[in-house]
This record gives structure tokens, C-alpha cells and sequence, in this order.
């Protein structure tokens, strides 16, 4: 059980990438396209990353944002699972404050159900959105709570997941199905795999508490550059063998962008940034276009936070891309990197993931 799960959890780089790599998608819906189009989109791009290769597509949970519709990645997960065959799936991640532990342990175990072997859990802590929205999911104005329950929740979910409460614990007789528990009930079989846990951060303290559990850990590079090499120190250092892991693994979230030409690929990242620059100013909306965002009269701190901003990006033709994801996977000593595209039209997102597949040589299909 423990080998396999580590080897769900390192996967295998291809071609001339340095290590594996993934996809993460935030369901992005851009100005004139509809939720549908983002969601048919999604199934494009996975079959694409299965096709050459990429190793994992995750799905982030996000509330109360027009232009992010991945408010339900389980709902995604499962109808990725069922356009898919081989490429693993999993969630980047669910915020556990914003649910009970027992509905995400059976909804991970149905999604195991449906895929069997192929399932992460990738869990935050973040809420994913703003206060009042967070307060609405959570039925509670509390919210500092949920972060600061966050362990208890997470070993919660796991004992569910394991069927592990001990005898006399109030939840010793509760069980999420499916799960173990059917392996142990009159003529029982149930799969070997379980969904591998990860824990997901911004900041240091889902870096020890991933490192003191030893279990795998990714980081959010592509939103909280600053702390990545900090967090994922942190988290080698505090890292203990356990019977997920013998040795630390680390994954980060990276965004990258790659076009046929370098002009392209700034239009595109701009439209995203003006994009960010709405969201963390209270005026979310759906991904602008680059000819909008060409024409915007950006003041001097928005053309601060896009300089800022799109220093993180990794962008421009694929050879540009590839030497730039290179460079900072030697920085971090990442394991994995994981690559969302952050563009306004579906096409240049599925453009963007061909080309980095064709930078580093990656499996074409048969």
C-alpha cells in the first residue's frame, strides 16, 4: 500500500523535463464564452495532458468568482474521470474548512469508485473566496476557526477515509462509503487505492504540518512567489518518514503561458492580469480579452501590480517557456510542476499546453 502510494504520488518525467509535469485548471470563463465552454474546455485539456503525458490534472475549489467556475471539483473531477482513462485526477484543492470531513471523504471515495487508482485529495485551508461568501459556505461567522481547526479536521478526514476511528470514539460506528469498510462487511471486496492526501499552502504552516505528517506537499508559487522557497525549506525541514512517504515531495503550482510568438503571449498574460487587478480590487469578473485589456487606462498601482504580477508568469514562446520553468524548478527543487494557463480563450490555453509538450519533447500520441 505505501509503495504504491508513493508511486501515485512521484510519477515519472518525460522527454526533457526535469520532472514530472501536471496541469492545474481553475475552470477560467473569458468575456463571450459560458460556464459550458469552460467546462467543455477542461475535458479537451485533459485528454491533451493525458495524451502527452503530464502526469496529473488537478482542479481548484473557488466561490463567488464569474470568472473561475470550478466551485465543485468533485462534480469536475467525476465528469473528467468518465472523458479520461489514464491520467490522474485530483483536486488542487479542496478547502476542508468549507466542508464536513465525512461528505469529502465520500465524495473521494466515490470518485475513487469511479476511477480507481487514478484520484488525489489535495486539501487547503484557504477559503477560497471572501469573508461573507466563506461565511455563507461555513453557516458561521467563526471563520478564523475553520484555519485553526484545520488539523483536527484533516486527521478527521483521514480516519474516515481509513475506516481508522478506534473503538468507544463517538465515530467509531460511522462509516464513508464507499470505503474500507465494505472489504469488511459479509462477502466484501473492496479496491486496494486509496486517494493519496496532499496538503496545499501559501504560507509555513501547511508546509510543517505536510512535513511533521509526512505527507506530500504543494505549494501556490503562481499566486505567493515570495514564500515558495521559504515554505518548501520549512517543509524539508520538518519532514518525518511516515507510511505515505520516506523522503519529502514537493509540487508547485506554476503559471505559465506559452504562444507561437512572444507578442501573443504578453496580450495574453496582460488580459489575465487585468483580470487579478479587478479581483483583488472587489470587482470580480469574467477574463477579460487582450484587445480590452490592450485598451484598459491601467493607474500607476495597477501598473505596479501587473509588473509585479506578471514577473511570476512564465511566458513567451516555448523555448522561452521551457527555459524559464528549467531555471526555477533548479531554484526550488520542486519534484513536480504543476502549469496552469491563465489566458482569456480556450484555444490559446490548449495551444499553450501543446507547445509546452512539444518544447521538452514530450509522448505523442500513437
Amino acid at each position: 500500500m505505501a509503495a504504491d502510494a508513493a508511486e501515485e504520488i512521484r510519477g515519472t518525467a518525460h522527454g526533457t523535463a526535469p520532472v514530472p509535469l501536471s496541469v492545474l485548471d481553475l475552470v477560467t470563463v473569458g468575456a463571450g464564452y459560458t460556464a459550458s465552454d469552460a467546462l467543455r474546455t477542461s475535458v479537451r485539456i485533459a485528454r491533451l495532458a493525458e495524451s502527452r503525458g503530464f502526469h496529473r490534472y488537478w482542479v481548484a475549489e473557488h466561490h463567488s468568482m464569474p470568472g473561475v467556475a470550478s466551485s465543485s471539483p468533485a462534480v469536475i473531477l467525476a465528469h473528467l474521470a468518465a472523458h479520461t482513462d489514464r491520467i490522474r485526477l485530483g483536486s488542487g484543492g479542496v478547502m476542508l474548512p468549507n466542508h464536513a470531513p465525512l461528505v469529502i471523504a465520500e465524495q473521494f471515495g466515490t470518485l475513487e469508485a469511479m476511477a480507481p487508482g487514478r484520484i488525489d485529495l489535495g486539501l487547503g485551508r484557504a477559503p477560497g473566496t471572501d469573508g461573507a461568501t466563506a461565511a455563507a459556505l461555513r453557516r458561521t461567522e467563526r471563520l478564523h476557526e475553520g484555519a485553526d481547526d484545520f488539523p483536527q479536521q484533516l486527521a478527521e478526514l483521514i480516519r474516515f477515509l481509513d475506516d481508522g476511528f478506534p473503538d468507544g470514539h463517538p465515530y467509531g460506528r460511522i462509516h464513508a462509503v464507499p470505503g474500507p469498510v465494505q472489504a469488511t462487511s459479509p462477502g466484501g471486496v473492496q479496491s486496494p487505492h486509496r486517494p493519496p492526501v496532499w496538503l496545499l499552502g501559501s504560507s509555513g504552516f501547511s508546509a510543517r504540518l505536510a512535513g511533521t505528517l509526512g505527507l506530500p506537499f504543494a505549494f501556490a508559487h503562481h499566486f505567493s512567489a515570495q514564500n515558495t522557497v521559504p515554505a518548501l525549506d520549512l517543509y524539508r525541514e520538518s519532514f518525518r518518514p511516515s507510511a505515505v512517504l520516506d523522503a519529502p515531495h514537493t509540487l508547485i503550482g506554476v503559471s505559465a503561458l506559452a504562444a507561437d510568438d512572444e507578442r501573443e503571449a504578453r496580450r495574453q498574460v496582460l488580459a489575465a492580469a487585468l483580470n487579478m487587478v479587478r479581483l483583488r480590487t472587489g470587482r470580480p469578473g469574467l477574463v477579460p480579452t487582450p484587445e480590452e485589456a490592450e485598451a484598459y487606462d491601467f493607474s500607476p498601482v495597477e501598473r505596479d501590480f501587473v509588473t509585479s504580477w506578471n514577473a511570476n508568469v512564465v511566458h513567451g514562446t516555448p523555448d522561452e517557456v521551457r527555459a524559464g520553468l528549467d531555471l526555477l524548478q533548479k531554484r526550488t527543487g520542486a519534484d513536480e510542476l504543476m502549469l496552469t494557463a491563465n489566458a482569456h480563450g480556450p484555444d490559446v490555453r490548449l495551444r499553450s499546453y501543446e507547445l509546452i509538450a512539444d518544447a521538452y519533447g514530450l509522448p505523442t500520441p500513437a
